[in-house]
């Protein structure tokens, strides 16, 4: 097969999306991030990352880090929880609790995590947030002996979810969906969930011990007895209707910027008349915003596009002239798949993961190709998601080439690929 023309593999953390080809680095990408944020290091630790640095992220199974890495790139998002590792500071309302801080080592491989221990029934821990309609939660919690948990908020039983620490279970209100439970090894669980609704909005976020899975809404359903405690850390609460990485906080809610990379290569790197595009990538689970990857010559009039629409459809665009192309799929967006969109006046074809999808005979014509974007090539549609791989080929690849290119050299890796667990 053919050496790629330029290449964006993750490998290493640090300058924001590194191409490894071309080597004179022409294939680096514009953009990068202002401020901190956090990714899941080699070890399965949550780390933070400074300000500009790309976030080399390793996908986890059961609480095990297991594959290779892939960048990940998300919108703005503010964790509006003024102290969400320091569950002692006042900020934190206790009923029936009492917090003991640096307990137990959290998911960032520190001793920072807190004890959460009832002292009577109805016990919960509180913070007073100002929220629009709809806003995701999560936490982090480690079973010692409590075994159900509780979050609510809001006005109403539509507002409240309760969680089963043991077993992984959770019922709860009408208004809550998205509901979930990640593994980070250690004993700990991210749980969190999307509340929405005008009730939802201007509340009072709360975490407390309740009797079973069916306990009702707020204290009604709370614990009948103390003595019962669990480690508690990291706490988000976020507007948006999915969650995204944490964001750690320590005296002021904390904004992560949007990530944004374009500008790969240049005019020497795309070849107008022939080539191939491919991508190894997956959205964000329960985001259904179109996001895109493009290559163009400054605008959409000359580009080849791929893009994720909806929460199930995978499109294949391109503009050249007066001549336009629009196929699409439907694909599951949010595992990750192996994408090539081939181009050439004629002979234009699709492959995702190990099969030729779409082909088309159209004539088209495109010119000044100097770009790639992770947008729509005019800023628009950013793509946020997981790019496990970028490859660009300056000419067309042949059908068996295609096939290996977006397949998977064993079951293994197929299922290391999707997050699949192999029993």
């Amino acid at each position: 097969m053919a050496k790629p023309k330029l290449a964006l593999i993750p490998c290493t953390q640090g300058y924001f999306y590194s191409s490894v080809l071309p080597s004179d680095g022409s294939g680096d990408f514009i953009g990068g991030r202002s401020g901190k944020a956090t990714r899941i290091n080699s070890q399965g630790l949550i780390e933070e990352v400074s300000n500009g640095q790309s976030r080399l992220n390793y996908p986890m199974i059961e609480g095990k880090v297991v594959g290779c890495p892939h960048h990940i790139l998300e919108p703005q998002r503010t964790n509006l929880v003024t102290h969400s590792e320091d569950f002692s500071n006042a900020s934190w309302s206790k009923d029936n609790a009492t917090i003991t801080q640096n307990s137990i080592v959290s998911p960032d491989g520190t001793i920072n995590a807190s004890l959460m221990l009832s002292t009577n029934s109805n016990t919960r821990i509180s913070d007073s947030i100002a929220v629009t309609n709809t806003f995701y939660v999560s936490v982090f919690v480690k079973y010692i002996d409590q075994q159900f948990i509780q979050i609510y908020s809001g006005a109403s039983g539509s507002y409240y979810i309760n969680f089963d620490i043991k077993n992984k279970l959770y019922q709860g209100g009408s208004l809550v969906s998205e509901v979930k439970f990640e593994d980070y090894g250690n004993g700990w669980l991210r749980l969190g969930a999307k509340f929405s609704g005008a009730g939802a909005a201007g509340s009072t976020i709360r975490l407390g011990f309740s009797q079973s899975l069916t306990s009702s809404y707020g204290n009604s359903g709370g614990n009948t007895s103390s003595g019962s405690s669990i480690y508690i850390w990291g706490f988000q609460l976020e507007d948006g209707s999915y969650p995204t990485s944490y964001i750690k906080t320590n005296g002021s809610a904390v904004t992560r910027s949007a990530e944004t990379a374009y500008g790969s290569g240049n005019a020497d790197t795309f070849n107008d008349s022939e080539g191939v595009l491919m991508a190894e990538i997956s959205r964000q689970e329960g985001d259904v915003s179109t996001t895109a990857l493009c290559i163009n010559n400054g605008t959409l009039a000359n580009s080849v596009n791929i893009y994720y629409y909806s929460a199930n459809q995978l499109y294949f665009d391109i503009f050249s002239g007066s001549a336009t192309i629009s196929v699409n799929i439907n694909i599951d967006t949010f595992n990750s798949n192996k994408i090539a969109a081939k181009y050439k006046s004629g002979d234009i074809s699709l492959y995702v993961n190990g099969f030729e999808l779409i082909t088309k005979t159209n004539a088209i014509s495109l010119s000044g190709l100097r770009d790639l974007d992770f947008n729509f090539g005019n800023g628009n549609f950013p793509f946020y998601g997981k790019a496990k791989q970028l490859q660009y080929y300056n000419s067309i690849l042949t059908n068996s080439e295609l096939e290996q290119l977006t397949s998977w050299t064993s079951f293994t890796d197929m299922a290391e690929g999707q997050l699949y667990t192999i029993e």
